[in-house]
């Protein structure tokens, strides 16, 4: 399943790579969503029918923000083009997002990085690879030269979020070495499962971080909740880090959690 898999994942990347440009600008929003959602089918239109035919029984989902439980069985979770607001803008981290989720857990993840063809393939129990090389995280064991990063409060989620994020990155600014506030996820998340990254902490969990989530836990790392219990797909927040770093981030973060709704 993993060869067809990640097969795919490779032709999709490469229909998005005939539409990127390093020049790529677009006017205004009005000019911007119609490039974004032409991208996200591109890779839809070739995904869902092969992937539908490496596994009949799996349900489809591909709304990169969806977030809580899914039915039991089988998924597969996409995100058509990770970062795609850098794609249109002629940037260079985004990224091809594919999970396979069974029961609420992750089993198989697929990343691809098509401008520099790097491929990330993760299976639970599998271990987590680079281009067919196994992946080992950080074995760093102090904040203070770790480079550890964030993903932005997405457009939408108000005031309080975007303060929520500002708060964390600047409680961590005083502890790590570097700290980056930046997008896709999973782009963070596969350099934390390569040791090129440290840690990375979330304050929204949505279904396609499952991707990226699998590759740090097969490459040795540690994803928790903020309150230091396991990663599910129903977390509302986590940190994924190298063991050594894992607890130092804890102590870090959690004071800044969100509080539970009543």
């Amino acid at each position: 399943m993993l060869p067809a898999t990640t097969a795919a994942v490779r032709r999709a990347g490469a229909r998005v790579l005939k539409r990127y440009s390093t020049e790529s600008r677009t006017s205004s929003l009005t000019e911007l969503l119609p490039a974004l959602q032409a991208n996200d089918a591109a890779v839809v239109d070739l995904l869902k029918p092969e992937l539908a035919e490496i596994r009949p029984s799996a349900s489809w989902l591909n709304d990169e923000h969806a977030s809580g439980p899914l039915e039991p069985g089988e998924w597969w979770l996409i995100d058509p083009v990770g970062g795609n607001l850098n794609a249109v803008h002629g940037m260079a981290d985004w990224n091809i997002g594919v999970s396979l989720v069974r029961d609420g857990r992750p089993v198989l993840a697929v990343v691809y990085f098509p401008l520099s063809d790097e491929m990330f393939t993760a299976t639970e129990g599998g271990g987590a690879f680079l281009n067919g090389v196994r992946l080992k995280v950080s074995g760093k064991t102090s904040l203070d030269g770790a480079l550890a990063g964030t993903g932005q409060a997405q457009p939408g989620q108000g005031p309080e979020m975007a303060d929520r994020v500002g708060a964390s990155y600047s409680a961590m600014a005083k502890e790590a070495l570097y700290v980056r506030i930046s997008v896709p996820v999973t782009h963070q998340l596969a350099q934390v499962a390569a040791g090129r990254m440290d840690l990375h902490w979330q304050y929204d969990n949505v279904r396609s971080h499952a991707s990226g989530v699998l590759l740090v836990q097969e490459a040795g790392g540690v994803v928790t909740d903020l309150d230091g219990e396991p990663w599910t797909v129903t977390s509302s927040e986590y940190v994924a880090a190298a063991p050594g770093l894992h607890a130092a981030a804890l102590d870090v973060l959690s004071p800044r959690r969100s509080t539970p709704a009543c």
